[in-house]
């Protein structure tokens, strides 16, 4: 068993080593997002690393794909570390599957000094026990400590025995309650029982292993969810024990629904980290976001308040003693709007390549687009840039700009709202631009007859004066050809970066569909 790292007891004398631990148990959780920023930008603004362990000693729950999942999703967001289970480091290996003969001769020192021993109670006892205590309205619960002292003959001679012993704490009568945290100064925990350490299968708990190989990676803060308040004094007791030096300790508040209830994956989707990227947020959004939910907006030189914000300006002006303790809602009304303000931040350009992917995977384009549907993409992305909430809303009004004329689907929403006039508007509207001369211009765009300063032109002059209706009755059949939708993006525009054919052939189709509704109604 290796002794305790020789690290000097001021953190400001050695780098900083922090790490996020999530168990690979199904979809990423939001909250290891939520940790690793925090972790992370204090491990950056002091020069510090940051580790990423995987915490896989909960077999039964265990699933093969998690892992890659959270490494997935983390990368993405940008909190990357500098030593893990995918690219290693002086202390691997970083999962606890694959450490566990690190853990049992710290198992033995505990039972050998006293402070652990075998509990070789049955689950059946253990389930009827917590069952009595609920009964009662014991204030205190907790193992009855049956095993204590006794041998194993001893005990297989009492009822609820089982040949196979798991590992437990002997939690002292005056366990020192009460530690000091980074964010929420002196904090008084309730008084622990005694925590099972090894299991009967021979993997330690994250009790034991978290102290073990937060030891052995030399982390020197701990930040997790204030869930873990409640077990701190054990940890320290581990620590003591086993003559370690703990850590110092940041318990960051828990995300919250609307409700107060602590989020979870099972009643709000938003809990899933992969959910974020299906949803069409950005990454450096929900990064953003997931700061203001226990941090305040960073403060200017002038004293005003700035809620947009990128991780290296998070990082740069951390400060523990900012971060709120309250438990923060998690509003994805408030998410959209910062996503909104992001995307309106980007240039076009980049946009249009984070719109490709999402467009790829609908079928709006396909694996492989041409170098003139990328730059229709362009064209159609600086259009309803100032329109996006998500990423995943350019779809339905990107996907009419790629659709064949005669294939254009009309929505049934956009068609039910066609009037009686709708028929005398789609001819007047045809009139109106088949005067226009075609698209050709000179190599600048120069002398080009179909823009949609001239399209806007010539449709209010034949259809809202020619017609004697008003702009909203004359523009919604036309938009309604054009996209086929009752909302779609900049009508004029659109039909500039459609063309004169395809916006000529759309308006002839609807109106064709007209007579023939009418036909086949008589």
């Amino acid at each position: 068993m290796s002794s305790a790292p020789d690290r000097p007891e001021s953190p400001a004398t050695t780098p900083p080593r922090l790490r996020v631990a999530p168990s690979p148990t199904g979809d990423p959780h939001v909250g290891t997002a939520y940790m690793s920023l925090f972790n992370l930008a204090f491990a950056r603004q002091q020069d510090g690393a940051f580790v990423l362990r995987i915490e896989d000693t909960d077999r039964a729950r265990y699933r093969p794909d998690s892992e890659q999942q959270i490494l997935d999703t983390l990368r993405w967001l940008g909190l990357t570390w500098d030593e893990g289970p995918d690219i290693g480091g002086p202390h691997a290996p970083y999962r606890q599957s694959e450490r566990l003969s690190t853990y049992r001769p710290y198992v033995d020192q505990l039972l050998s000094s006293g402070h652990a021993y075998h509990c070789w109670c049955s689950s059946e006892r253990l389930a009827e026990l917590r069952a009595d205590q609920a009964r009662r309205k014991d204030p205190i619960g907790g193992y009855d400590r049956l095993c204590h002292g006794r041998t194993e003959q001893e005990r297989a001679a009492l009822p609820g025995y089982t040949p196979h012993p798991v590992v437990r704490m002997l939690v002292p009568e005056d366990v020192e309650l009460t530690f000091e945290d980074l964010i929420r100064g002196t904090v008084t925990a309730p008084h622990p029982d005694d925590q099972v350490i090894l299991k009967a299968d021979g993997f330690p708990t994250y009790h034991l292993a978290v102290v073990v190989d937060d030891h052995e990676m030399g982390i020197t803060h701990v930040v997790r969810g204030e869930e873990w308040i409640s077990s701190t004094p054990k940890h320290l007791l581990l620590y003591r024990w086993l003559g370690l030096r703990p850590p110092r300790f940041a318990h960051l508040p828990l995300l919250r629904n609307t409700d107060r209830s602590k989020i979870s994956k099972r009643n709000n989707p938003a809990a899933r980290l992969t959910w974020f990227r299906e949803q069409g947020y950005l990454p450096e959004t929900l990064v953003n976001f997931l700061a203001l939910l226990a941090y305040p907006p960073l403060l200017e030189a002038d004293g005003s308040e700035r809620e947009l914000f990128t991780f290296e300006e998070f990082s740069d002006r951390f400060d523990w003693h900012k971060v709120n303790p309250v438990g923060p809602i998690f509003d994805v009304k408030k998410l959209d709007w910062l996503n909104g303000m992001t995307i309106r931040q980007l240039s076009v350009e980049d946009l249009a390549s984070r719109l490709l992917p999402v467009l790829v995977e609908a079928g709006v384009l396909g694996p492989n687009p041409t170098l003139g549907e990328l730059g229709r993409l362009t064209e159609v992305t600086a259009l309803i840039q100032p329109r996006l909430a998500r990423l995943t809303e350019a779809v339905g009004w990107v996907a009419p700009f790629y659709v064949e004329d005669d294939a254009l689907p009309i929505a049934d929403d956009a068609r039910g709202q066609l009037g009686a006039e709708a028929a005398t508007i789609l001819d007047a509207a045809v009139e109106a631009l088949s005067g226009l001369p075609t698209d050709e211009g000179d190599m600048f765009g120069h002398g080009r007859g179909w823009t949609a300063q001239n399209i806007e032109e010539a449709l209010r002059a034949g259809v809202v004066q020619g017609c004697g209706v008003k702009p909203k009755v004359a523009f919604g059949p036309i938009r309604t050809a054009i996209s086929g939708q009752r909302v779609s993006p900049p009508l004029f525009e659109s039909m500039d970066i459609l063309g004169r054919h395809s916006s000529l052939r759309r308006l002839r189709n609807l109106r064709a569909s007209l007579d023939a509704a009418t036909g086949d109604a008589g």
